[in-house]
């Protein structure tokens, strides 16, 4: 049974700074692609960044370029969001995804399998 089990999400300060992890089980988690993605009341979700496998290749998307690190431990198949410098508008349920494709993608569609997802209020 495969599981993405996200945590670390909450209330904070615009400002500050969050840790969200994303524990994954019944996959092979240190082949796979794994995302972030978000999707904030009312909008369609979003991209935040990824990871190759390796850990060597990362993109994220502008809104959060410079402030966001992605990172994973294959060891423990866990793959951690590093947030700082939070701005309102990242408030969002922030989800943990997982591609078998081999390659940094973009879409939802590049991703089977999620999480159920961490919620992350930011207040001003």
């Amino acid at each position: 049974q495969v599981q993405l089990v996200e945590s670390g999400g909450g209330l904070v300060q615009a400002g500050g700074s969050l840790r969200l992890s994303c524990v994954a089980s019944g996959l092979p988690f240190s082949r796979l692609v794994m995302g972030w993605f978000r999707q904030a009341p009312g909008k369609e979700r979003e991209f935040v960044t990824a990871i190759t496998w390796s850990g060597s290749s990362t993109s994220y998307a502008d809104s959060v370029k410079g402030r966001f690190t992605i990172s994973r431990d294959n060891a423990k198949n866990t793959l951690y969001l590093q947030m700082s410098s939070l701005k309102p508008e990242d408030t969002a349920v922030y989800y943990c995804a997982a591609s078998s494709t081999g390659i940094i993608g973009r879409k939802r569609n590049d991703y089977a399998y999620w999480g159920q997802g961490t919620p992350v209020t930011v207040s001003p």
